[in-house]
C-alpha cells in the first residue's frame, strides 16, 4: 500500500513544561479544535471526579491533577497530521520527557504567564537541546493575576538562552486580556468572549491602539511599541536570508512567503525560538498555535535523522527517514495493557507490515510484528502497517524495552541510544498478602521493564526486595499502579538515601593471596594504584603492567573483580564511584595461579585499599525551589539551613516571592508537610537531583543510624 500522505504533511511534536503550566490544558483544546473530541474536560474537574481528560486518563492522574505518564495521540489541522505527545511536568517523571523527547522532531515548550521559566521547563529545555529538538514558546495564562509577558521573555532570553523571536504580543493581561497582536502577519486577533466556540476578530494591526483598553502601564507599554516591534520581528527574522534582509532595509518591503520561510529555517536549526502567547483555558490562541506547529516545526526527517552507533556508542553513521530504506525503528516506551504489552516506537525507515520479523539489535532476539496499533491515548485503532516518519504501538513483543533498536533482520543497525538518569531514593516492596509474593515479583518487573528510572535490586543482608526511584512521589505512584494496573497490592517501606562512596586519597596497596592445602595451590599478587577521580567520571580500569608480571590472561578477572567490588564500599556497602584502578605490578605461579586466583587477590586488594584511603560518604543533594507568599519567606529559608541547606537565589515573580537553593536529600523527607504548615498551605516547591557531595565526617555515623532504622 502506497503512502497515503507525504511526509511533509506530518508532525511529531511533543508538550512539555513545568508542572501546573497548562500543558493538559493546551493539549485539550488543541483536540477539540481539531475536531478529535467534541467537548473539553478541565484538569481540575477530573479530580472531583467529572471524569478524565484524553491524555490523564490513569487513576492516579484524575486524583492527583498531574500528567504521571506520557500519552500519545493523533490528529488533523489543515490538511497535516499532527502525533502529539502530552508529557509530565513533575521532576519525578522526567523520565517521560526524556524519552518522549528523543523521537519528536519538534516540541512546544509551554510557559506560565505568572511564573515564567521555571526549574523543570530549565530541565526539559536542556534534554531538547541534548536531542536537538527545535521548538516553540507559548506564554500561556495570560489571563491570570500577575501575568508578565516581559517577564516571561527575559527569562527565556537569559535562563534558556534561546534568541526569542517575538511572533505575538498580548492585548492586555488578567481580566483585560482580550487576544494578541500577531507580528508576523502585521494583525490583532480580538475575541468577543470566553467560551469555546467564541469566534475572535482580525484587525490591522494600526487599528489596534483605538479598539483595546488596557490601565496597566506594561500593556500600555506594549500597545505604544507595536510598530517598533514588528518592524524588529521582521528585521531578526529575515537576517536569515541577506537578499530579503537588503531589501527590507532599503525598501521597507518583504515577501509574506520569505519571512515565514526564514522563521521556519531559523526554528528548525535552532537559530531562532518563536514566541507565542494566549490563555488555553479561555480558549485564546490555540488556533494559532497549531498555524504556528504547521508553518514552523519540522516534519519528520527535515531535521536529519537518527545517529547509527557501534557496540560502544560511537557514532558510525546516519539514517535518514525515508520509505526506501531497510526497516529501522526505536522503541522509546513500554506499557503494561490489560491486553498486552504496548511497545511505542517510532519509525525511522522503511515500512514495517503486520506479521513481518524484526531484529532486536540490542537484544540479538527476533520479535514478530503481530498487531500494530495507532494510540489514541487509551484507545488504539489497529492499522496495517507504518511507515518511515509514524510513531505507533507494537502489541505483546515479548523482549523489547525501551531504548532497544528494531530494525530488518537482514540490514541490523543500533540506533543511537537514550540516556537515563540514576535514581536516588530507594524503598523496600513487600507484598500485602503473604499468598502474593510471586505475584509481586512479576508486578515488579513489569514496572521496572516500563520505566527505566525505576532500578530493582535484593538486599543481600535482610533479603528484602528494594525499589529505586527519582523521587517519593515516583515510587508511591508505581505501587499504586501496580495496585489499579496489575490488581497486586504491596506495603512499602520508608523512603531511604542512594548514597555513594568513593576513595578518599589515592592508595597503592600490594595484596597477595595464597592458598596451599595439597596438590596444586592458589597464589597471586596484584599491585594496584586506587586514585580519586572527577564527578561524574565513573570506575576506570588501566593496565599499567610491564614484562609479562601478570599474564595477559589474567588481565580480565583483575578488571572484574575492581567493577565487582567497586558495587559494594566499606564504609555502607553503598556503590564506590569516580575512581581509576591502575595495575602497576604483580606476581604469579606457573602451577598455582589462575584467573580465580587473581580475582580473590583484587578483590581483598580492593576492600583494603579503600578503607587504607579514608573513603568518604557521598549523598545525593537536590536542586530546591520554593514559591510562596513574600510574609513567609524568611521561615522558608530558616528553615533550609537548618536542613543543612545553602540558598543561590531568591527574588519576586509577581505577587509570589521565590527562593532557590541546593539540600541534601537526606533533609528533605516530609517536607512537604512543613512547608503546607509554615506558609498555611500556600507554599509550594519543586526539588530535582542536581550532584553527589561529600557527608561532612561527624554525620556520617548519624546518618547511618537514622537510614538502619
Amino acid at each position: 500500500m502506497a503512502r497515503q500522505k507525504a511526509l511533509k504533511l506530518y508532525r511529531n511534536i511533543g508538550i512539555i513544561a513545568h508542572i501546573d503550566a497548562g500543558k493538559t490544558t493546551t493539549t485539550e483544546r488543541i483536540l477539540y479544535y481539531t475536531g478529535r473530541k467534541h467537548q473539553i474536560v478541565d484538569v481540575h474537574d477530573t479530580k472531583e471526579g467529572k471524569g478524565s481528560t484524553t491524555t490523564d486518563y490513569l487513576e492516579q492522574e484524575r486524583k492527583r491533577g498531574i500528567t504521571i505518564q506520557s500519552a500519545a495521540v493523533s490528529t488533523e489541522w489543515k490538511g497535516h497530521q499532527i502525533n502529539l505527545i502530552d508529557t509530565p511536568g513533575h521532576v519525578d517523571f522526567t523520565i517521560e520527557v526524556n524519552r518522549s523527547l528523543r523521537v519528536l522532531d519538534g516540541a512546544v515548550v509551554v510557559f506560565d504567564g505568572v511564573a515564567g521559566v521555571e526549574p523543570q521547563t530549565e530541565t526539559n529545555w536542556r534534554l531538547a537541546d541534548q536531542y536537538n529538538v527545535p521548538r516553540l514558546c507559548y506564554v500561556n495564562k495570560m489571563d491570570r493575576i500577575g501575568a508578565n509577558f516581559a517577564h516571561c521573555v527575559l527569562g527565556i532570553r537569559e535562563r534558556l538562552g534561546a534568541n526569542a523571536l517575538l511572533c505575538q504580543i498580548p492585548l492586555g493581561s488578567h481580566d483585560e486580556f482580550v487576544g494578541m497582536a500577531d507580528l508576523v502577519a502585521g494583525v490583532g486577533y480580538l475575541w468577543k468572549g470566553h467560551d469555546k466556540d467564541s469566534p475572535w476578530e482580525t484587525v490591522p494591526l494600526d487599528e489596534i491602539a483605538s479598539r483595546v483598553t488596557v490601565t496597566s502601564a506594561a500593556d500600555q507599554d506594549w500597545l505604544a511599541r507595536l510598530p517598533a516591534l514588528r518592524q524588529e520581528t521582521l528585521e531578526h527574522a529575515l537576517a536569515m536570508d541577506d537578499a530579503a534582509f537588503e531589501k527590507l532595509v532599503e525598501s521597507g518591503e518583504f515577501e509574506m512567503d520569505t519571512l515565514k520561510r526564514c522563521i521556519r529555517e531559523g526554528c528548525v536549526s535552532g537559530k531562532l525560538t518563536p514566541v507565542f502567547c494566549g490563555s488555553s483555558y479561555r480558549n485564546k490562541g490555540v488556533q494559532q498555535l497549531l498555524d504556528a506547529v504547521i508553518d514552523y516545526l519540522p516534519y519528520p526527517g527535515e531535521n536529519g535523522g537518527i545517529a547509527l552507533v557501534d557496540e560502544d556508542g560511537h557514532v558510525i553513521g546516519d539514517q535518514g527517514v525515508v520509505d526506501e530504506a531497510p526497516a529501522r525503528a526505536l522503541a522509546f516506551k513500554v506499557i503494561n495493557d490489560p491486553f498486552g504489552t504496548l511497545t511505542f516506537c517510532r519509525i525511522y525507515s522503511g515500512v514495517i507490515r503486520k506479521g513481518d520479523s524484526l531484529l532486536n539489535v540490542t537484544r540479538g532476539k527476533k520479535e514478530r510484528v503481530g498487531r500494530i496499533v495507532e494510540v489514541q491515548a487509551d484507545d488504539t485503532r489497529e492499522i496495517d502497517e507504518v511507515r518511515a516518519g509514524d510513531i505507533c504501538a507494537f502489541v505483546s513483543m515479548k523482549a523489547t524495552e525501551t531504548g532497544d533498536s528494531l530494525t530488518d533482520p537482514a540490514h541490523p543497525a543500533l540506533l543511537e541510544r537514550m540516556r537515563f538518569p540514576d535514581p536516588v531514593i530507594s524503598v523496600s516492596v513487600e507484598p500485602k498478602h503473604r499468598n502474593d509474593v510471586d505475584k509481586l515479583s512479576t508486578a515488579l518487573y513489569k514496572m521496572v521493564k516500563a520505566d527505566p528510572s525505576l532500578r530493582l535490586e535484593v538486599d543481600k543482608e535482610t533479603g528484602e526486595t528494594v525499589l529505586k526511584g527519582m523521587g517519593e512521589l515516583h515510587l508511591e505512584v508505581t505501587v499504586d499502579r501496580m495496585r489499579t494496573e496489575l490488581g497486586v497490592e504491596a506495603i512499602m517501606g520508608k523512603p531511604r538515601v542512594s548514597f555513594r562512596e568513593a576513595f578518599g586519597q589515592p592508595v597503592e596497596h600490594t595484596y597477595t593471596h595464597k592458598k596451599q592445602s595439597g596438590g596444586s595451590g592458589q597464589f597471586a599478587e596484584v599491585t594496584i594504584v586506587f586514585e580519586p577521580q572527577a564527578a561524574g567520571s565513573g570506575v576506570v580500569f588501566s593496565d599499567e603492567v610491564v614484562g609479562g608480571r601478570v599474564p595477559r590472561e589474567y588481565i580480565p578477572a583483575v578488571e572484574h573483580a575492581v567493577t565487582v567490588e567497586a558495587r559494594e564500599g566499606q564504609i555502607a556497602g553503598y556503590e564506590v564511584v569516580d575512581f581509576k584502578a591502575r595495575l602497576i605490578d604483580g606476581k604469579f605461579h606457573d602451577v598455582d595461579s589462575s584467573a580465580l586466583a587473581f580475582e580473590i587477590a583484587t578483590r581483598q586488594c580492593f576492600r583494603e585499599a579503600q578503607r587504607l584511603s579514608r573513603p568518604k560518604l557521598l549523598e545525593p543533594v537536590m536542586r530546591l525551589e520554593v514559591v510562596t507568599e513574600p510574609d513567609y519567606l524568611g521561615d522558608v529559608i530558616g528553615d533550609i539551613n537548618r536542613r543543612r541547606g545553602t540558598v543561590s537565589d531568591q527574588g519576586q515573580r509577581g505577587a509570589q516571592a521565590f527562593v532557590q537553593g541546593h539540600v541534601p536529600l537526606a533533609e528533605m523527607f516530609g517536607y512537604i508537610n512543613f512547608l503546607r504548615s509554615a506558609t498555611r498551605g500556600r507554599g509550594t516547591f519543586t526539588m530535582e537531583f542536581d550532584h553527589y557531595e561529600e557527608v561532612p565526617a561527624n554525620l556520617v555515623d548519624k546518618l547511618m543510624e537514622k537510614e538502619a532504622k
